[in-house]
């Protein structure tokens, strides 16, 4: 049967999903509701397309133009970890990836970025690399003292540890304390923090497949992260701790009350994200036990295009992030989200 490639309309959404909920290379960074998102939140245009044959939908891609100062570049997807097409055969996928390099010529785009988290063929017409990031994935089960277990000696001492010192957990979806915790982590840590509008955002789109899950001491909020569920796999995702965090371990207990409340919900699967290795969340997340795995990123540079490196290790970027740990933090807030939506 002839195949057609058609943009994604609302009427389209649910067989969209179910498509990318289906399909075992599907990830929550798929799904069609961050299309909007990432127009409401950051302003830039979404195009989400998708193969159809007799009817039925045989592959998808979601891409966004970012376009600013750092570059002019179609992503699948920006502020996502995972993206790049999905398809249920070799002639949707060719059709897929054909179809954004056309985007990039009526764009003017110069470079086209795919984040998969799998292998990919070879092929003269792109860059791949799998040295820009790793992902932390690690299967879980129903029981807590398994999972206990399964946490390397050392790590699950500090988890211990915060249950020691009183901490408590609690499960809901509201931005604060979140997105107070979680500024004052990437100010400290040199990179500009999202705009409020954006967790907000994020909380409308998905509904219940969205949480946040607060650490306190005392009452007192010292640890919070946002997490995604999708299919029986949990994603924390934005998270940090107060400056008495590491003196509490609120952090490592943070990550042990996200298994158990996931484990609770049904989920097998724990997706710690993508770190860059080198860094300190590298580190941590080995520290639990979690094997790295090289992500593949591909890249069809039009001429003049480069492959972006904005990540923190970039020497570029040493004076700047030294000078950002600096700033007051309200400074910080005001300034982050004008420069971090052009990042991606």
């Amino acid at each position: 049967m002839p195949m057609a490639v058609h943009a994604l309309t609302p009427s389209r959404v649910a067989a969209w999903d179910a498509f990318v909920t289906a399909h075992p290379a599907g990830s929550f960074f798929h799904l069609a509701a961050w299309a909007g998102v990432l127009e409401t939140a950051f302003g830039h245009p979404a195009h989400y397309f998708f193969t159809e044959r007799d009817g039925a939908i045989t592959g998808v891609l979601p891409l966004t133009h970012l376009k600013s100062f750092f570059g002019n570049n179609l992503v699948s997807t920006p502020f996502c970890v995972y993206g790049g097409p999905l398809a249920a055969d070799p002639d949707s996928a060719a059709a897929l990836c054909a179809h954004a390099i056309g985007l990039m010529g009526t764009l003017g785009a110069k470079v086209l970025e795919f984040r998969e988290r799998g292998p990919v063929a070879a092929d003269p017409d792109w860059r791949t690399r799998s040295d820009l990031y790793v992902t932390f994935r690690k299967p879980m089960t129903a029981d807590h003292d398994a999972n206990m277990k399964a946490i390397p000696r050392k790590q699950r001492a500090m988890v211990r540890k915060g249950i020691q010192n009183g901490l408590t957990a609690t499960t809901e979806r509201r931005i604060d304390p979140l997105y107070g915790i979680y500024a004052e982590s990437v100010r400290n840590l040199g990179t500009p923090v999202y705009a409020r509008r954006y967790f907000e955002v994020l909380l409308d789109a998905f509904g219940p497949a969205v949480d946040v899950v607060t650490i306190r001491h005392d009452d007192s909020p010292v640890a919070s992260v946002l997490n995604f569920y999708f299919r029986d796999e949990v994603l924390p995702y934005y998270g940090g701790g107060t400056a008495r965090a590491r003196q509490l371990a609120a952090n490592d207990f943070m990550y042990w009350s996200v298994m158990r409340a996931a484990a609770d919900r049904g989920c097998r699967l724990f997706d710690f994200g993508r770190s860059k290795v080198g860094t300190g969340s590298y580190d941590f997340k080995r520290n639990w036990g979690f094997v790295a795995e090289p992500m593949q990123y591909r890249f069809h540079l039009a001429p003049g295009g480069k492959i972006p490196d904005l990540n923190p290790l970039n020497p570029k970027f040493r004076l700047f992030i030294a000078g950002w740990r600096r700033l007051p933090l309200a400074v910080a807030n005001r300034l982050g989200p004008h420069i971090v939506r052009g990042i991606g």
